[in-house]
């Protein structure tokens, strides 16, 4: 069964927390008819924030590449031949003090094929440089920090009640992003 109201949603955390020089992020992903909706389980998802939360961008995922994104009945019969990646690279820039973070979705049916398609981004072939290498040989200073399925970090409750179903649509309209700084009630 289809859920039309209800999609996966991607949001770009951040928080000055306690004791913290300088300005923390995450990613959360849930389930919800509206970033609004996804309020409480943002807090729950981020209680050290204590309430001081904002929003740095989100974005609804309904498209990944070539894929449809769905959010259907957990009970629903499902035969996904890919799945949903999250991939958080990190990389270097020689006039720039900071580790540079992309955040970025991919569809495929290994890890190893998600990460593929990391490193044919402008972020993965430009972000690095000879003594910033990664930690990770021949990614030429750039890190995949962290590879993901976003079915895992989704929270239980969302997981008992919904999954996701991704269909080739390479016609399918692309996601916008909604970026800047948004600040979200405690």
């Amino acid at each position: 069964m289809f859920m039309d109201n209800l999609k996966l949603w991607m949001v770009l955390l951040g928080c000055r927390v306690k004791g913290r020089h300088t300005e923390q992020h995450d990613v959360f992903f849930g389930i919800a008819d509206s970033v609004k909706a996804l309020i409480p389980a943002i807090h729950e998802f981020w209680p050290e924030a204590k309430g001081h939360i904002h929003l740095d961008g989100w974005r609804a995922v309904t498209k990944v590449g070539n894929y449809a994104i769905e959010v259907v009945d957990a009970a629903t019969p499902l035969t996904n031949e890919v799945h949903l990646f999250f991939i958080n690279l990190g990389g270097y820039s020689p006039l720039i003090f900071d580790e540079l973070h992309h955040k970025m979705l991919a569809v495929g049916p290994t890890m190893a094929a998600a990460t593929a398609e990391a490193k044919k981004t402008t972020f993965y072939t430009t972000n690095g440089f000879k003594g910033a290498a990664s930690h990770i040989d021949d990614k030429y200073g750039v890190d995949i920090d962290d590879v993901v399925l976003v079915k895992d970090i989704l929270s239980k409750t969302i997981k008992s009640k919904y999954q996701l179903k991704l269909t080739s649509s390479p016609e399918a309209p692309e996601d916008d992003l909604h970026i800047g700084y948004f600040k979200l009630p405690s």
